[in-house]
């Protein structure tokens, strides 16, 4: 005969949340973000080592790209997990902060556009909405992404694949610096009003009880 204990115990057990790194997080979803991950380091080296701007371009396209495919894999097949939700944001500030780092140094003879006060920015904004992030969802309170931070991320892509592109001696075209130059301040202008956005948002949250 179960006591009332033994009854109160079995819903609880059966609650049980599985565990982050469980069987059900190796799925494709989360495949495709870690090949994301690996493709990032592929491109730093790219960078660093300079010549292959265009593949450089052209990987960096294709990576990014990928946050959408795995995102929309994820939705479908219902696969959302938590170690997803972890580590696509944390890849996606990877491979941009990461690419904007290393384009800093390309200047000179090869000049990326990138200044210090740029990475200074976006890698800021980045650590203070997920610092914001973390404090919210440790509260239960919903703070995903909005439109701006997705637009934001598109045009911060569009920025890096112009830096990349202007560098290249095959595409001597006059106008591609001044038009890189435009897409680096329109992403970094953007960013802070994403960063505004989200700060106006975050605090908004924090007040209600």
């Amino acid at each position: 005969m179960s006591t009332p204990d033994t009854l109160a115990t079995k819903p609880m057990t059966a609650a049980r949340k599985q565990p982050v790194l469980g069987r059900h997080a190796l799925n494709l979803p989360n495949l495709i973000t870690s090949v994301r991950l690996l493709l990032s380091f592929v491109l730093f080296a790219l960078i660093a080592v300079g010549g292959q701007w265009i593949t450089a371009a052209f990987l960096f396209v294709f990576a990014a790209s990928t946050d959408a495919l795995d995102g929309y894999l994820a939705r479908r097949n219902k696969q959302i997990t938590v170690l997803g939700r972890i580590l696509d944001p944390f890849v996606d500030k990877v491979i941009v902060c990461g690419t904007f780092v290393f384009l800093l140094e390309k200047q000179g003879t090869s000049d990326s556009g990138v200044r210090a006060w740029m990475v200074i920015i976006i890698i800021g904004r980045e650590m203070f909405v997920s610092s914001l992030r973390g404090i919210l969802e440790k509260e239960g309170k919903d703070f995903s992404a909005s439109l701006s931070g997705k637009l934001k991320m598109a045009l911060q892509c569009v920025a890096v694949t112009g830096s990349l592109l202007s560098m290249a001696p095959q595409l001597p075209w006059s106008w591609l610096p001044t038009v890189r130059d435009l897409l680096l301040y329109v992403a970094v202008a953007v960013t802070v009003w994403s960063g505004l956005i989200y700060t106006i948002r975050g605090f908004a949250l924090l007040r209600e009880e």
